[in-house]
């Protein structure tokens, strides 16, 4: 049998490489430029290996009863690890995702195909222009795992573009977020003030080191309309190699303090990640 070997391609926005995991057989890491990006078993779709994607992944478990069916909508692609996840532990999903890298998309098909009857649709737009143009009340879920490089993008960040995402969710929709950030959090800090704004619930899930300003790194927004199931998600997020804390309610609002919601006139990108953060995105 032959061994697989990495593929380099130049992709829309970078360098993209997918890289062999060589403990398990059909496994990769896709990279653009050098920053890991996704982990996809394509023998194993629930196999979810970074953090911040299991807890994704135990947001998607706990929004609705298990194995029913739900209408996904992701933006950011990556090597689509999430959408592989919903079709394996939901069968019957329909799942559009939007990534905005041509290429990249163009790679990830080619080397890590999707079954057939997947029920995910893929688009090459920028998430934001296609969120504006897609239907209201058409997503159970809304997925934003969006990274310029290591950057969240400025223009998905906003209350205009929350709007937008809360008029395509249904009204018990749930929206989650991969964001990035340290102390003094004043991007996480803005952005759930902005989701607060619309949204009558939001949550926070992140490791206690950074919660602490110990270090960079990810961090897990979550809003909905509806009461969330935050004992769960304690449950499962506590249970991991590196466990989480689930923040909400009272001291959540501590968290944010005097933050305020954004306007686009005022938009910037999440902060870079310092030197020899891990990839993110």
């Amino acid at each position: 049998m032959t061994e697989p070997i990495p593929v380099t391609r130049t992709v829309d926005h970078g360098t993209a490489k997918l890289m062999p995991d060589v403990d398990r057989a059909r496994a990769w890491l896709l990279t653009v430029d050098g920053a890991p990006q996704s982990y996809v078993d394509l023998d194993a779709p629930t196999h979810l290996e970074f953090e911040y994607a299991r807890r994704l992944g135990h947001v998607l478990d706990t929004v609705a009863e298990e194995g029913r069916p739900l209408d996904v909508l992701h933006l950011g692609g990556g090597a689509l690890t999430l959408p592989r996840y919903v079709a394996a532990t939901r069968p019957g999903s329909r799942q559009d995702v939007v990534e905005a890298d041509r290429g990249l998309l163009e790679l990830i098909l080619g080397h890590l195909p999707v079954p057939d009857g997947s029920g995910i649709a893929l688009h090459a737009a920028d998430a934001r222009a296609w969120l504006e143009t897609a239907p209201a009340g058409s997503a159970d879920v809304l997925v934003a795992d969006v990274f310029g490089g290591s950057r969240v993008p400025a223009h998905l960040t906003t209350l205009a573009y929350a709007r937008e995402a809360e008029r395509v969710l249904r009204r018990d929709g749930v929206y989650l977020a991969n964001l990035a950030d340290a102390a003094p959090f004043a991007f996480v800090r803005s952005q759930l003030a902005t989701f607060a704004e619309l949204f009558e619930e939001t949550v926070l899930i992140a490791e206690p080191g950074v919660l602490r300003g110990r270090r960079f790194g990810n961090v897990v927004l979550i809003a909905a309309h509806r009461p969330l199931d935050t004992a769960a998600l304690t449950r499962l997020t506590a249970s991991d190699t590196f466990p989480a804390r689930v923040e909400h309610g009272a001291g959540l609002r501590e968290f944010v303090g005097a933050a305020r919601p954004v306007r686009d006139e005022d938009a910037v990108a999440s902060p870079e990640p310092p030197g020899g953060s891990f990839g993110i995105g």
